[in-house]
């Protein structure tokens, strides 16, 4: 029964201390977690940065999942991003010089979603429809649909990262 396969994460019940309203963000943020640890667990580390035919990297992907849920999140949260937040983000996809592994990269993404999580339990459900301002052209957006945004982006690229490693593993 080891072996046995988990339901999906959606299926398995609510996650604690976070609203019924925010119940699907947790979710796809935590189905991403497990997908994407799986997937990379044994995936060579040579292959981190290749991009095949034309596609983004599965270096870049990592990179990017745990990128766009810090940036939204602190969208969300009503904050502007830090100079740290976008020298991060004009990196990614771009192999650094040194420091990096497939695990160093996994941490950080693991890390983002736990930070993600307590902010979701942190969240005041009367504030859901505020406004909250993205970017420097200060595009309307409100928290909720900033939340959703960071889980349907996140899955997109889980989803791109799936079948860009599968097809350098393939090529490999």
């Amino acid at each position: 029964m080891a072996n046995e396969k988990k339901p999906e994460v959606w299926l398995r019940g609510p996650v604690e201390g976070i609203m019924p309203l925010l119940q699907p963000i947790a979710h796809a943020l935590l189905q991403a977690r497990e997908e994407v640890n799986a997937m990379m667990g044994d995936f060579p580390e040579i292959f981190l940065w290749v991009t095949p035919v034309g596609l983004a990297s599965p270096g870049f992907h990592l990179q990017h999942l745990a990128g766009v849920v810090d940036r939204l999140f602190t969208y969300a949260r009503g904050e502007q991003l830090t100079q740290h937040q976008l020298i991060k983000l004009a990196s990614e996809g771009k192999m650094p010089d040194t420091g990096y592994s497939i695990m160093n990269i996994l941490e950080v993404f693991n890390r983002q979603v736990d930070d993600a999580l307590k902010q979701l339990r942190e969240t005041n459900e009367d504030e859901l429809t505020d406004r909250r301002d993205v970017g420097r052209a200060h595009i309307a957006s409100t928290m909720i649909g900033l939340y959703t945004h960071a889980a349907e982006h996140t899955m997109r690229h889980v989803g791109q990262l799936l079948v860009t490693s599968r097809i350098i593993k393939g090529q490999g």
